[in-house]
């Protein structure tokens, strides 16, 4: 049995930051990849998908910008060619991490699945033949969720893509039904009708987003369906098969009601689930919720004292920003002798979908529950100068305020550059900026943070 100062099982967006502070403060560190280096994110997450919104809105723009005056006689989708950018930038950043952990002299990097044998030891089966056997006075699970398959008569026969395999398609899908109506499906349909797919969404509940304030999702739902996307509400799928004609035959329920749709593919895009299962984590009495998430405190460690949970598997904001700052607390408080907890953070985010919904704070429906005596500011991109130069008005920025204080409580910016407005408005936040002094701020024209001025002026009694 080897012994180790720090055993990481995950090299993800918490993980790989974490193990190179723990060398770098002189732990000698085992890090555990069952799979490859930098976790979801990197490799079937963020880099890769946005990187392929990105050729999506370029499919887009060609077929729009006669109306610019800029005239293009015809286009054409280069799957392969879009596949072959993607992968060239996700393998650029999975070297530059396997690399960075590889040659550091701290850090031994283990490829292989981890499974706990003991209160601190955990058994690696190797993926190159073997196993070998650690045990650490700190162990930090960075083990992340996968997709979660709904049970669904026919559905394993027919065969489903996920978010993850789903990036491995090198020509445009025919009509992909899409299960599931939240933010990967979302964003992964109108990148598909985008390069040429017919799109069918099927939501279970009264709408998509359903975390999300009502007029912000309905905003969306129209921008998506003026797109050629068929978004069905109370809808779910109750078989597959497939016809004569090799195509999948779903029946699907909407409202009560049994249809049959024939299409291509099936993307399941339902959820996630963590990724404890193999751990075995009965060995070392960690707790899990019903969910099956690892229970951590505010400072992120579990039930067990020098076992911790960072990432998506301890059940918090499943966003890679929030992994990386599960890193931070952990090291700032472990190694730099801070005192810092998850409870009080914000949580900021952003859906890639064009036009991007940024979001941070509460949302109207919250902070109305949780007792606040509010003011809402609405404005549609149409009313904002720079959204009307660039011919991009679809969506509206959204402010909630404490009028009381003044102070932000909240905001929801659907719209281009949707995210980088938002983090303007976060800002504020942070720095106890009230609405009414961002009302009257000199902003530089013509930007869409200057748009905030009028925003506020909504709120002017």
């Amino acid at each position: 049995m080897k012994t180790y100062d720090v055993i990481i099982i995950g090299s993800g967006q918490a993980g790989n930051p974490l193990a190179r502070k723990m060398a770098k403060a002189g732990k000698k560190v085992a890090m555990i990849e069952k799979r490859l280096v930098g976790g979801t994110c990197i490799n079937d997450g963020c880099t890769p998908t946005k990187a392929m919104v990105a050729s999506a809105r370029a499919a887009y723009l060609a077929g729009r910008c006669n109306n610019l005056g800029v005239h293009i006689d015809g286009y054409r989708v280069d799957m392969p060619q879009i596949k072959k950018r993607r992968d060239a930038i996700v393998e650029r950043s999975r070297s530059g991490n396997e690399k960075s952990l590889s040659e550091d002299p701290n850090i031994d990097l283990l490829m292989g699945e981890a499974r706990f044998t003991g209160h601190k030891t955990v058994m690696v089966k190797l993926n190159a033949g073997g196993e070998e056997e650690l045990t650490a006075e700190q162990v930090f699970i960075d083990a992340g969720t996968k997709p979660m398959i709904p049970e669904i008569e026919g559905l394993q026969e027919v065969g489903y893509l996920t978010s993850t395999t789903i990036l491995d398609l090198e020509e445009v899908p025919e009509h992909i039904l899409i299960i599931g109506g939240n933010y990967i499906a979302l964003e992964f349909g109108q990148m598909f009708r985008r390069f040429g797919s017919q799109i069918t969404m099927l939501e279970r509940g009264e709408r998509i987003m359903s975390h999300e304030d009502d007029d912000v999702a309905h905003e969306l739902h129209n921008i998506l369906e003026e797109e050629g996307i068929a978004i069905h509400s109370k809808a779910q799928a109750v078989a597959f098969k497939k016809d004569s004609n090799g195509k999948i035959l779903a029946t699907i329920d909407i409202d009560g009601r049994n249809d049959e749709i024939t299409c291509s593919h099936v993307l399941v895009a339902a959820g996630r689930i963590p990724q404890t299962d193999a751990l075995n984590l009965s060995a070392t009495d960690v707790e899990l919720n019903e969910k099956g998430y690892v229970k951590v405190d505010g400072k992120l460690q579990t039930n067990v004292p020098g076992i911790y949970a960072l990432g998506d598997i301890n059940g918090g904001p499943a966003f890679t920003h929030i992994a990386y700052n599960d890193f931070t607390i952990i090291y700032r408080n472990l190694i730099e002798g801070a005192d810092l907890s998850t409870y009080d953070r914000p949580l900021p985010y952003c859906m890639f979908t064009d036009p991007q919904l940024g979001r941070v704070g509460l949302t109207e429906k919250q902070a109305r529950e949780q007792g606040y005596n509010i003011e809402v500011a609405v404005l549609k991109m149409e009313s904002v100068a720079r959204a009307v130069e660039v011919g991009e008005t679809r969506g509206l920025m959204k402010a909630v305020v404490n009028a009381d204080t003044k102070e932000i409580l909240g905001a929801a910016i659907l719209g281009e550059e949707g995210g980088e407005i938002m983090s303007v408005l976060q800002m504020a936040m942070e720095g106890g900026i009230t609405y009414d002094r961002i009302r009257y701020c000199v902003f530089a024209h013509p930007t869409y943070s200057e748009s905030l001025n009028n925003l506020f002026m909504k709120l002017e009694s």
